[in-house]
């Protein structure tokens, strides 16, 4: 119990970082979200389109497929999918999910544009990327390559 409450603690800390606009370190899997890495470019962008019109609803911002981040360094678009997802998402040619065992740097919640990581669509309380749609349409869409779970288990925590 009290280690849990540790846990539960430096959370809450890095919650409220984020929220100071300063860069989070956060685990992945647990309570929070599991990740999928792609590719960018205009075949992930072209996803992500079909993925706001499935998230759309009433008169909300059209940016609604759920939170994803653009790493224009590396190319790559971290898309925030529900926790769990990485035990159940099989080998994809054209994405890597990650879950626990992983950490993230996530930027400010205000960082929404270059330099750096950025979000591209933004972090709602509401919702996160359907994993099942996304799946689909990335074997629609093709983007690549994929990047290599080795590298990403060591880039990750620094994207920030």
């Amino acid at each position: 119990m009290a280690s849990d409450m540790g846990d539960l603690a430096a959370r809450v800390r890095s919650l409220m970082a984020l929220q100071q606009q300063r860069v989070l370190q956060l685990p992945l899997g647990g309570r929070f979200f599991d990740i999928v890495v792609t590719a960018g470019g205009p075949q992930a962008y072209a996803a992500m389109r079909v993925l706001d019109g499935i998230q759309h609803m009433g008169d909300e911002q059209l940016d609604a497929c759920g939170p994803v981040i653009e790493d224009p360094h590396r190319s790559w678009l971290i898309w925030l999918v529900p926790p769990g997802t990485s035990e159940q998402w099989g080998a994809h040619r054209h994405a890597l999910c990650l879950g626990r065992a992983h950490h993230i740097a996530l930027p400010a919640m205000t960082t929404t544009e270059p330099p750096g990581p950025y979000w591209l669509r933004p972090c709602r309380r509401d919702r996160l990327v359907p994993p099942a749609a996304l799946g689909q349409l990335l074997d629609q869409f093709r983007p690549g390559p994929a990047p290599h779970e080795t590298l990403l288990g060591s880039v990750l925590s620094t994207i920030a």
